[in-house]
């Protein structure tokens, strides 16, 4: 049976300084600076993730590669998810590819509906997405952000009936939020924080930066 772990102790354990927990699992991104050097890379990565019976969620660009392990939708992460993140970083130590956990991060599409399954069901129609569980749906080829339909106990009037969630590391949350702020945006609230923050532009519509803390 799995060894189920909490974010904190991911975070805190040894040999996680590289990755980031974010909305559904941790990441990590690794500067290769080449294509080439990417590849080696993704071939250790691959290397690792079978020795481990894991998939990872690898998406290689002409200067680096990102990593996610996706956490269980139950129970979150456990031991063998660490374990594979700490032989990923050896992998990436070997080939000289040094890790930026400042250069992750996860955008989700936040629907607020009455009836939720109907909801879903267009979204999933008109977007070619695949269902997880009752609440989630999620591009097939990773190439998208996903969509979260959060179930409303009576009916929203005007705008902001769709949102982002933008999902960054814990120590980047608070100068995201200034950058916003800086940038002509506005508090709704902090109410939530560190969980998250509500921040809305200039004409109301309305943004989530959330990360792991407060939540565990």
């Amino acid at each position: 049976m799995p060894e189920w772990i909490t974010p904190r102790q991911f975070h805190e354990a040894e040999g996680s300084e590289d990755w980031q927990i974010l909305g559904s699992g941790v990441s990590a991104y690794f500067r290769t600076g080449s294509f080439a050097a990417g590849v080696q890379l993704v071939s250790a990565i691959g290397e690792a993730a079978e020795a481990a019976n894991r998939q990872p969620d690898v998406d290689l660009r002409p200067t680096g590669v990102t990593v996610r392990l996706m956490a269980d939708d139950t129970n979150g992460l456990c031991r063998d998810d660490l374990e594979l993140a700490r032989a990923i970083s050896a992998a990436a130590r070997a080939v000289g590819a040094p890790a930026d956990p400042t250069a992750v991060q996860e955008v989700q599409v936040t629907v607020d509906a009455l009836a939720r399954s109907p909801a879903r069901a267009f979204w999933r129609a008109v977007l070619g997405y695949r269902e997880k569980g009752e609440e989630d749906l999620l591009d097939p080829h990773t190439r998208g952000p996903a969509f979260w339909f959060q179930e409303m106990d009576s009916p929203r009037s005007g705008r902001n009936r769709v949102h982002v969630d933008v999902w960054v590391p814990h120590d980047q949350a608070e100068a995201r939020v200034a950058a916003a702020l800086a940038a002509g945006g506005r508090l709704v609230t902090d109410r939530y924080a560190p969980a998250w923050w509500v921040l809305a532009d200039a004409e109301g519509n309305e943004v989530c930066v959330a990360t792991w803390r407060g939540r565990d």
